[in-house]
């Protein structure tokens, strides 16, 4: 694994780590963008395996995005807009001419690919910012009002004032990540929650909750419809978890729908935490994916 450190035009910093050859060329580099309260230390079993999946000669490259790992805090003005740029940064860097993303990293390459081949119409430079291959797993996208916002304010401000139970017990009943916790009465959840993330993963999502604020904003406050993304890559793949909330299914199928020569890609036993886990199943279909033609 390779560490890096790039500087941001707006004066930060982004952590970037490469696994597998550092050598690879852009037709064998992949860019993967992470999910909200993940860092990139949690994706290095995901990218290891991904690496060693795809063999000697390809190179997975995965960044800490704002205000995680060992990247610098998000700006005053962040925004989808922020987190476009960083995908650009990398890509031009990394030299990657192929893009994954996972949860809300989905959102983000999703976004980010649409403006670059809006932008590729008059500006050449974004024209080499396409990728080949553009792949999302469960994306975290706010498609045709499928997110109801409504509780994001409170979040908020759960946040601010460091209730940090009750606000994760929020988002867990706002995002209907599980369907059995969904269910939950929100001040039991949050007594559940409150006992359970002092440690491992829990710990992890307490200490990104101001980060999450801004980048849950950004990528669902706003509504969109599923035919703004139409112009996508015809080959993009979308891909869900069998196992994932319902939520992810539908809105993965809805884009699916909206770019024509797509691909929908559905995971037996796959959940939402397939990716950071390196899920084998799921390892082999991103695999089948990235490499299908590209065996030369």
């Amino acid at each position: 694994m390779e560490e890096s450190t790039l500087k941001t035009p707006d004066g930060g910093h982004l952590a970037l780590y490469s696994y597998g050859n550092g050598q690879a060329p852009g037709h064998r580099r992949v860019l993967v963008v992470g999910g909200a309260f993940l860092t990139a230390l949690i994706y290095r079993p995901f990218a290891a395996a991904l690496s060693t999946q795809f063999g000697d000669n390809w190179a997975i490259d995965v960044y800490d995005r704002r205000g995680r790992g060992n990247s610098s805090e998000q700006p005053p003005d962040y925004s989808m807009d922020t987190e476009i740029s960083d995908v650009a940064l990398m890509l031009r860097h990394t030299g990657a001419q192929n893009l994954f993303g996972h949860s809300l990293g989905g959102a983000v390459v999703l976004n980010a690919v649409r403006e670059f081949i809006e932008k590729s119409a008059s500006a050449e430079e974004y024209k080499s910012l396409i990728p080949q291959r553009l792949a999302v797993y469960d994306p975290a996208i706010n498609i045709d009002a499928s997110v109801n916002t409504a509780w994001m304010k409170h979040f908020e401000l759960d946040v601010q004032a460091g209730r940090t139970g009750r606000a994760i017990a929020r988002m867990q009943r706002g995002m209907q990540f599980s369907p059995t916790l969904s269910r939950v009465p929100q001040p039991i959840l949050a007594l559940l929650i409150a006992g359970t993330s002092r440690f491992g993963a829990g710990k992890a999502t307490r200490a990104l909750l101001p980060t999450g604020v801004g980048e849950l904003s950004a990528a669902l406050q706003e509504s969109h419809p599923a035919q703004r993304f139409a112009k996508l890559p015809t080959n993009t793949c979308f891909m869900a978890g069998s196992k994932s909330a319902a939520y992810f299914r539908a809105t993965a199928q809805a884009l699916h729908r909206a770019v024509p020569g797509s691909h929908y890609v559905e995971t037996p036993k796959g959940m939402h935490g397939s990716v950071p886990a390196a899920f084998k199943d799921l390892l082999g279909e991103i695999n089948d994916y990235f490499i299908d033609d590209q065996k030369v």
